[in-house]
Formats: structure tokens, sequence, C-alpha cells
């Protein structure tokens, strides 16, 4: 899996246009989260558009990889995603949180292609990926089962159950994607329940730790290839992002973790992401 310069600045590209697809969504429905889709734009534009054997037009083929989104309130980024994958018209995008759309304000595993189950409890989402990558090791199966995560559904102790049986069971075709981005509603993480030393914790439960800047795609691609070849242990990479990336009045703000801008918000938004276009790297 090579990277060349040209692939690079086009996965630049998406994650910009991904972030702008989120503006646009949660401006439209006047309510969802802003700092967690925006920050983890990268990590979906590599996720959809590089690293997952998927077919958009067959979202049920067997031998796809599996992404499962535990932390289902970031769901915007990637809704966005897929509609840009090719999974269901752009158009559809503005319906975010309507009535009877499809696009729900967390996903819901009948209601769209491209979902693999449904999220809303944080602290789930690893043992629904547990189940799909031991299933596949059970029935000799190569396809790989992503997750992504947030990093304040850590403090769920469900999760930890599911990280030791992962660590017991040599889960090595599961890799996990922590957005350790240090906020969650109602503050920062390290104030409200501390999450260090979480790169040690998933060492004691048996798993192979990668520390990742979250907005550096080669560098998230290299983990990425990385847990592939690590055959005796689960992965979880742990992307240090920056919430609200992109929109400097958002970033780094826990206040915008479940807030959706307003029209004029929107409006300069906008105008900062159109003016980055690509350049958002990993500063």
């Amino acid at each position: 899996m090579f990277l060349s310069h040209h692939r690079i600045k086009d996965l630049y590209d998406v994650a910009n246009h991904l972030r702008q697809d989120v503006i646009e969504m949660l401006v439209a429905a006047g309510s969802g989260h802003s700092a967690g889709p925006l920050g983890m734009a990268e990590v979906f534009a590599a996720m959809y558009f590089y690293v997952l054997n998927h077919r958009p037009k067959q979202p049920l083929w067997e031998q796809r990889d599996r992404l499962i989104v535990s932390n289902g309130h970031i769901c915007p980024i990637q809704y966005a995603a897929l509609a840009r994958a090719g999974y269901f018209p752009m158009n559809e995008l503005k319906t975010l949180r309507k009535l009877n759309t499809r696009l729900q304000g967390h996903p819901h595993r009948k209601s769209l292609p491209g979902i693999e189950t449904t999220s809303g409890p944080l602290g789930s989402g690893l043992s629904q990926a547990i189940g799909m990558a031991l299933a596949a090791e059970l029935n000799g199966e190569r396809h790989r089962v992503y997750v992504v995560m947030s990093d304040a559904e850590h403090q769920e102790g469900n999760l930890w159950e599911a990280a030791m049986f992962a660590g017991k069971n040599r889960l090595s075709n599961l890799t996990a994607i922590a957005d350790r981005n240090n906020i969650q509603i109602d503050g920062y993480t390290e104030e409200v329940m501390p999450l260090e030393p979480l790169r040690d914790k998933y060492q004691a439960f048996g798993w192979n730790v990668i520390d990742v800047n979250g907005h550096d795609i080669e560098e998230f691609v290299a983990a990425v290839l990385e847990a592939k070849v690590v055959y005796e242990k689960p992965t979880v990479i742990i992307a240090h992002t920056i919430p609200g990336k992109g929109v400097s009045f958002m970033e780094r703000d826990f206040r915008w973790h479940g807030v959706p801008p307003n029209k004029e918000q929107a409006k300069e938004a906008l105008k900062q992401l159109r003016t980055l276009g690509g350049k958002i790297k990993h500063e």
C-alpha cells in the first residue's frame, strides 16, 4: 500500500470537503455535534478512500472490511464519507436529523447502506467489533474489522471488559482507532475522569499500541499497515486529534462537542475551510 504524493494531496482534499459537508449538514439540521466530526476528517478520508476493502455499490459484499463507529455522535463525518464514496446520493446529506430521514442523529444499521452497527450507547462498539472479528476468525475469513471510539468512552467499564477479551483471544484481525481529542461534553477528559496512561493500559491488556497524529494521513496509514502485520495481538491506534479542526473558533473548545453552528458561524467556518483547501496537515 504505497501513498504517492498525488494520492496524499487527494486525501487531504477529501478531508477538507468532508469538513465542509459536516458544517453544511449541521447548520441545516440545527442540532448535532461539531467538534468530533471535524477532528476525524483525515481518519475517515483515509479509511473510506484508501484503507478499506469495500464496494459502495455492494454494501453487503461478504469480503468487505467492517468499520464500526462506536461513538455514534460523530456520524456526520461518517455520513459525509459514505456519500462521497458512493453509498447514497450527496443531496441526502442535508436531511441529517430530519423527520423520517435515513441519516439519524446516531447511526442505525438498517436505515442506511454502509452502516455496520447501530450505535449510540458509548462503550459498546468495541464489543460489537470483537464479535465480528472473532466470527471472521472462526469462519476462516480474511477481512479486517475496524472500530472507531472516542477517548471519553474509555471511561465506560464495559469497554475494558471487551479490551481484555480481545487481548486474551489475540484478535489480530481487529484494529481499534481511539480518537484522543481530550474533550467530552462536560469538559476536558483529564479533568472529568483522567484516562492516562492510556497507552500503558492497552499494553497491559495485551494490545499492540501505536500513537499517531490523527491529522497526518501518511502517519495514520503507516499505523494501519503495521497493524496488518502484527499477527499475535489486536492493535489500537491512538489518534491524537484537535477537536473542531479547521475552524479556528471551534478548535480545542469542549463547548463545541455537542453544539452545531448557527448560520453566521457556519458561513465563517466554510469560509475558513474553503480558504485552507487541502492545506490542513499535521501541524
